[in-house]
C-alpha cells in the first residue's frame, strides 16, 4: 500500500469516528454516507449496525448513552490489502478517556469502509488465557 493508500485510508476513518461521536443526526449522516460504503456492516460487541441507516441507529443509540462524548483516534492506521486495524478512544465532555478500543476493517473498492468490527478495551496478555 502506497503512502497515499495509507493516508486515505486514515481520513475515511477518522470521518468515521467523527460521524460516530457527532450529536447532530444531519451532520451525521452527511459523515456516515462519505465514510460508509452502501451496504456497509458496523459490529460492536453489544450490537451490529446493517447498511447506513444500521450504522446511523448505533451511533444514535450511543449518543443516547453517552451524551457529549466524541472520539478520537489513539494509534496510527496499520493497512494492508484493503485491511485496516487502529486504535480508539471514547472521550467524555471533561477530556477524561471513558472506554478504549480497537477496530479492525475492511475497505470497498472506492475506499471507503465496508465492515469495522469493534473490540472494547486492551487485548489480554498471553498466559492470561491458559
Amino acid at each position: 500500500m502506497d503512502t497515499t493508500e495509507d493516508t486515505t485510508i486514515t481520513t475515511v476513518v477518522d470521518a468515521y469516528l467523527a460521524a460516530y461521536g457527532e450529536p447532530d443526526p444531519d451532520v451525521r449522516a452527511i459523515r456516515i454516507e462519505a465514510s460508509f460504503a452502501d451496504d456497509c456492516r458496523l459490529i460492536d460487541p453489544p450490537a451490529v449496525g446493517e447498511g447506513r441507516d444500521g450504522v446511523h441507529g448505533l451511533a444514535d443509540a450511543l449518543q443516547g448513552q453517552f451524551p457529549g462524548h466524541t472520539f478520537r483516534r489513539s494509534t496510527a492506521v496499520d493497512a494492508h490489502h484493503h485491511h485496516a486495524r487502529y486504535g480508539w478512544e471514547l472521550v467524555g465532555p471533561d477530556g477524561g478517556v471513558v472506554l478504549t478500543g480497537m477496530d479492525v476493517a475492511s475497505l470497498a473498492p472506492d475506499g471507503r469502509l465496508e465492515r469495522v468490527v469493534g473490540f472494547f478495551g486492551d487485548l489480554t496478555p498471553a498466559g492470561g488465557d491458559r
